[in-house]
């Protein structure tokens, strides 16, 4: 794999105090000439599945030979392992708590490897803090990835056991397929974990989301101002939205929330 230069960031670390900007100095120091994108720092606290989420269906987006460097991390300063992936020409690194079980699930054939802090020695890295894994650990081994002084597979154990996903796949059946509200965005749609491709069943699909009926459109303004929706979004996934306001607000509906699609009448 020929390494790109890119370093992708996702974090629940919000934008309130340096620790985003601490990861970019290390990596920075590092590897002057990486390329640093913040993918997400607004993942809600503590919730694995919506960085994995984004991460999953945006590193397409991506040249191949970046890296990716997702930390929603509970369990930090545990005993918890640390994975790190090869798949479609990317490197992925993250905690090993459900955040990349999405994304093994849908990549054909992923390399996965636990990292192993014995081999680690030549990075000559600090010892980490207790709570800042992202600083003492992430950060440099991503630099080191992304200047292609170091591969996965010098540093990691091959694995093939790692948390699954704390969210299940969305359950089809020929007359409904039922998913979930993963994330809301902050025009408060509500975007779910069904792609567009299980929607081909259906000749009429309908929405259904805390027992409102949403007919599927292709675009916001084929309804009218304060209309509800349904739609397949950018990222290939059906979401609910409300026509310039808020479908979260309308509906009173979060993450979490199931989501039918049936055909209409």
């Amino acid at each position: 794999m020929r390494p790109s230069g890119v370093i992708t960031i996702t974090t629940d670390f919000g934008h309130k105090g340096p620790f985003a900007a601490v990861m970019k100095g290390v990596i920075l120091t590092r590897f002057p000439d990486a390329r640093i994108v913040d993918l997400a720092h607004d993942i809600p606290a503590q919730w694995p599945p919506e960085a994995g989420f984004w991460v999953s269906r945006s590193y397409p987006w991506f040249p191949q030979g970046s890296v990716h460097l997702a930390i929603v991390d509970p369990g930090v300063g545990t005993e918890r392992d640390i994975l790190l992936a090869e798949c479609d020409g990317h490197i992925f690194m993250a905690p090993d708590n459900g955040l990349l079980a999405q994304l093994f699930d849908t990549c054909n054939d992923p390399q996965v490897y636990k990292l192993d802090m014995s081999k680690l020695a030549r990075l000559d890295l600090p010892e980490p803090s207790a709570t800042f894994h992202g600083r003492d650990i992430f950060a440099p081994i991503a630099a080191e990835l992304a200047a292609g002084r170091i591969e996965t597979r010098e540093i990691g154990t091959p694995t093939q056991d790692w948390t699954p996903g704390w969210i299940d796949e969305p359950d089809v059946s020929p007359s409904r397929i039922t998913g979930v509200i993963v994330t809301v965005d902050t025009f408060g749609n509500l975007i779910s974990n069904i792609d567009a491709g299980l929607l081909e069943a259906f000749n009429q699909p309908v929405a259904d989301i805390g027992g409102h009926q949403i007919p599927m459109q292709t675009t916001y303004g084929r309804v009218q101002p304060g209309d509800y929706l349904a739609l397949v979004n950018s990222f290939g996934v059906v979401e609910v939205a409300r026509a310039e306001g808020s479908a979260a607000d309308g509906l009173g509906s979060a993450r979490g929330a199931p989501l039918v699609i049936h055909n209409g009448k």
